[in-house]
């Protein structure tokens, strides 16, 4: 593994502490996603519905309001956008 590759690896807790069970599924939300790739919430999406063929069938979801709602009453640091 190069230097470069090294510095650009995602510490395990980081990801892992993203991760959300919704639905019985574990699950990351948009915004949490694009930060970890270092880009803007609205490309990632835009990436994704570009290129809709390369991925799961169930690799997107919208929340419903009330798992939304259940999300920001357990994690004080979930933004809404």
């Amino acid at each position: 593994m190069s230097k470069n590759t090294r510095a650009l690896l995602i510490p395990d807790e980081l990801v892992m502490n993203k991760i959300y069970i919704i639905r019985g599924k574990k699950v990351m939300i948009d915004t949490d996603l694009a930060e970890l790739y270092n880009v803007a919430t609205k490309r990632l999406k835009e990436a994704v519905r570009r290129n809709i063929v390369r991925f799961p069938e169930d690799f997107m979801f919208e929340l419903t309001q009330s798992e939304s709602g259940s999300l920001r009453t357990q994690f004080a640091t979930l933004k809404n956008y």
